[in-house]
């Protein structure tokens, strides 16, 4: 695409993403200087159409941003009322008492939210600030300057052939350089990752840690909805299989939210994480609370889980990593909205000052300082060991060692230091041949639903004739390496029936399904081979979430 001439505009601020990190970034350069020229390119076809998250919204972040917010019209209607915490088995549940838990644990002042629809709102705040706000425009480029810096990127290329090449329809999109581009792409972003390996930002960091959030939003029976209830659980169905645990919050409007958790580093190829979500459905006390009801949506989200041990480098040459991109997600208390906002408040007057200095295009190092020192790091610091026990002891590790951890961190100090993740997620998974297959029930289309059914509530479009987004390394790896070694589970690890494997013995060929993606990126992160590249499609395909 290099070849291609291109329009470009200046702007003193590029942001990418327009999550809460982005817009909490813009919202933020407007505040501190209504003359800043600052503009927002979302992939999704409006704001909000990409966002998923269980979500229980710590208020933090929005405190500091917008004190105001309640009286603004902000959508954190439902406080949090109950919190009740569950070790399941398959047929019953043991209550885990949460007053044993360090404070930070406590729910109490947080609010259950789609955070789609705070992320609208948001977006309304920044407009009103005059931030320019552009739905539907991947950025597929980094631009660089002459000294190697990030200067901009490219958005809005449309028409590509199916092969890639320039077409008699293709829009070549336009260049937007800024002094300074911050990239919130959430989890896995395609330009994130380039920017990490470029400038060897993770080189000091222990490795991302992953996991896989699916999520149903269900109407459920009037009598059985408690809204302001949040309910936790660790053990089954996932059990020795993987890490993880599931979440139900009763939202408004007779709705909840209902999804589950499965780390990524599990080591068993058979595992089938969208399967073992649809079998949770099924635990007799979820099922009681189902029946009845309907399910309205579906989506499916990666999740950085690595904390602070696996930060890499925030600051880059021309910009910084925001939220996700960084991995900002504090995995015991299960959130990470109210960081991704703080870092993009960080990142925002970090360049604020900059600019007022004359700079551009330099090194924001003053924000990855902030970021690993301020309330973020602070916030992630005491938690960092909770991840490593659950991943190397299981549930009772996480549970007693973690609880114990981070209850000698509330008071500054760790009998453990800081504890290594070790290997990739790709890397943790093992051969098929030293595991045995799982058995999963079949779904019965009432309470349990196949994959393809459900995507269809997630209300996934791509346009069926550009390149697929979804790239191989070597096209030949799917069916020579990772289907006789590993059993093919790229055909599981997916949360949306994207990759098949098709045919039989020699015939066998690999298949991928790209119009169903719901660009959750697991298969960027599982793959044992590493062979999968997630690249961002045109903009406004993907995803059209309601309020996830």
């Amino acid at each position: 695409m290099a070849e291609i001439e291109r329009e470009s505009m200046e702007y003193d601020v590029v942001i990418v993403g327009a999550g809460p990190a982005g817009l909490s970034a813009a919202i933020r350069l407007k505040q501190l200087d209504a003359d800043l020229n600052v503009v927002v390119l979302e992939k999704g076809s409006e704001v909000g159409a990409h966002i998923l998250s269980g979500a229980v919204l710590d208020p933090v972040g929005l405190n500091t941003l917008i004190p105001d917010w309640k009286e603004k019209g902000a959508p954190l209607n439902v406080p949090v009322k109950s919190d009740k915490f569950y070790l399941l088995g398959e047929a019953g549940q043991l209550p885990i008492p949460t007053f044993p838990m360090p404070p930070l644990m406590n729910n109490h002042g947080n609010y259950i939210v789609s955070m789609g629809n705070v992320c609208r709102w948001m977006a309304e705040q920044a407009e009103e600030l005059g931030v320019e706000i552009f739905p539907g425009m991947s950025c597929s480029e980094l631009v660089y300057g002459d000294n190697g810096e990030v200067k901009g990127v490219v958005a809005g290329v449309f028409g590509l052939e199916a092969d890639g090449t320039i077409g008699p329809d293709t829009e070549p999109g336009m260049e937007l350089h800024g002094k300074y581009v911050f990239l919130s792409e959430g989890v896995r972003g395609s330009l994130s990752k380039e920017v990490i390996a470029k400038y060897e930002l993770d080189k000091d960091a222990e490795p991302q840690k992953y996991g896989i959030g699916m999520k149903e939003i269900w109407e459920i029976d009037p009598d059985k909805h408690k809204e302001g209830a949040v309910f936790h659980s660790l053990g089954w169905p996932l059990g020795g299989n993987a890490a993880g645990g599931s979440f139900i919050y009763h939202a408004e409007n007779n709705q909840i939210f209902i999804g589950l958790v499965t780390a990524l580093n599990y080591k068993n190829p058979h595992v089938f994480p969208y399967m073992e979500f649809q079998r949770f459905k099924h635990h007799p006390m979820v099922q009681k609370l189902l029946e009845g009801g309907k399910r309205v949506a579906y989506g499916a989200r990666a999740i950085a889980q690595g904390g602070y041990q696996s930060m890499p480098k925030a600051s880059f040459p021309g910009g910084a990593l925001l939220g996700c991109s960084v991995g900002l997600v504090n995995v015991p208390r299960i959130k990470g909205n109210h960081n991704a906002m703080l870092s993009g408040i960080a990142a925002a007057e970090a360049a604020h000052k900059a600019i007022g200095e004359g700079r551009a295009s330099d090194e924001l190092t003053e924000y990855n300082d902030e970021l690993k020192s301020g309330p973020v790091g602070k916030d992630l610091y005491k938690v960092r060991n909770v991840k490593p026990f659950q991943s190397n002891n299981g549930v009772l590790g996480a549970l007693g060692l973690g609880g114990f951890d981070m209850w000698t961190n509330t008071f500054g100090f760790s009998l453990f230091g800081t504890k290594k993740h070790g290997k990739s997620d790709a890397a943790a998974t093992e051969k098929a041949s030293k595991h045995k297959p799982i058995d999963y029930p079949k779904p019965d289309g009432k309470i349990s639903f196949d994959r393809l059914t459900n995507v269809s509530f997630s209300f996934t479009n791509h346009e069926e004739s550009q390149p697929a987004h979804l790239k191989l390394k070597d096209p030949s790896i799917p069916v020579a390496v990772n289907l006789p070694e590993y059993a093919g589970p790229s055909a599981r690890y997916c949360p949306a029936g994207v990759y098949e494997f098709v045919g039989e013995g020699a015939d066998t060929k690999f298949q991928i399904n790209f119009q169903n993606c719901v660009h959750c990126k697991t298969c960027d992160i599982k793959d044992p081979s590493q062979n999968i590249n997630w690249t961002v499609p045109q903009g406004g395909d993907g995803p059209n979430y309601p309020n996830m």
